[in-house]
């Protein structure tokens, strides 16, 4: 009986130890497209959907431009049973609707009757997520309805626009409501109601050629572009590069196009002292910080 272990005449590889895959549970973060910050989704919620780090603004449905701008419980929603329709049978026009409507986004433009601090007003907010926040027949509808609610109850009117300008798909009738809305803004003008037009990230095309640049105020969130004609499009029309930053929010600032480039977490109050000053009541400015005293320099005849 021997004592010793025979040798064994090969080598046994044992499988290494490998560690569990942590997995993440998706919809817990997302990535700055600025930044490329990774953000905890309940932080970024908590900030109004801005990043904290480099301030890049997220776009953002209507439903969350309400809570972050009126009152909690004070929003009315109006118009909803309206619904876009084919006037020209546009191909795949239809489908594109009807799979939208299944999604449960056939609003287009969320528009009714809330208040911001105690202040009533009308306000209407385009959705980016229905064919790119373009504007057909039942855009400039609901649109011209809410300017119309503003003459009707004597209360101002604020628009958030967000859209790549007119809907080819209802050609024509689609271009009629630059017309349908401009006229509309101007019999408001004609009553004295305060018109306040927000542009955010992107404001463009025939909506930025009407309604949304007829403000008595125009403001913008940062970084937000804008324009008529894309960019490439007026390279190639002037045939010289453009400036760094051309048709965003602080170049068009810089330049006399926009009166005001407010931070989303500070529009709210922008709005609510803009209304203030509309309605030629005294703001208590101690309770309005710095950025937001700047608008009173806006326009001298504001309070006019």
């Amino acid at each position: 009986m021997s004592w010793f272990k025979k040798k064994e005449e090969y080598t046994v590889l044992r499988p290494k130890q490998v560690a569990k895959k942590v997995e993440i549970p998706e919809g817990l973060w997302t990535r700055c497209e600025e930044c490329q910050t990774i953000i905890y989704n309940k932080d970024l919620e908590t900030n109004l959907n801005v990043c904290s780090k480099c301030g890049f603004h997220f776009k953002i449905n209507p439903e969350d431009r309400i809570r972050y701008t009126l009152d909690d419980g004070s929003f009315h929603p109006e118009d909803q049973q309206l619904r876009s329709i084919d006037p020209l049978k546009f191909p795949n026009y239809q489908k594109k609707i009807d799979t939208l409507h299944r999604q449960n986004l056939e609003k287009e433009v969320l528009s009714g009757v809330g208040k911001i601090n105690g202040i009533p007003t009308s306000i209407a907010i385009m959705d980016f997520r229905f064919i790119g926040g373009s504007m057909g027949s039942l855009v400039g509808e609901k649109v011209t309805r809410a300017i119309e609610r503003g003459i009707e109850r004597r209360i101002p009117v604020i628009i958030f626009s967000q859209t790549g300008g007119a809907r080819m798909h209802e050609g024509i009738l689609s271009l009629m409501q630059m017309a349908k809305t401009s006229c509309a803004i101007k019999e408001l003008h004609k009553q004295g109601i305060p018109y306040i037009s927000v542009l955010t990230d992107p404001s463009t095309a025939g909506v930025m050629a009407s309604y949304a640049s007829l403000g008595d105020v125009v403001i913008a969130e940062p970084k937000a572009y804008i324009g008529f004609a894309g960019a490439r499009v007026i390279e190639q029309t002037i045939r010289q590069p453009l400036p760094p930053g051309f048709q965003r929010s602080e170049f068009l600032l810089k330049h006399g196009m926009l009166d005001k480039v407010v931070d989303r977490r500070e529009m709210k109050n922008t709005l609510f002292t803009l209304l203030k000053l509309f309605s030629g009541k005294t703001c208590d400015l101690g309770h309005i910080s710095a950025a937001q005293t700047d608008i009173m320099d806006v326009n001298d005849n504001i309070c006019k």
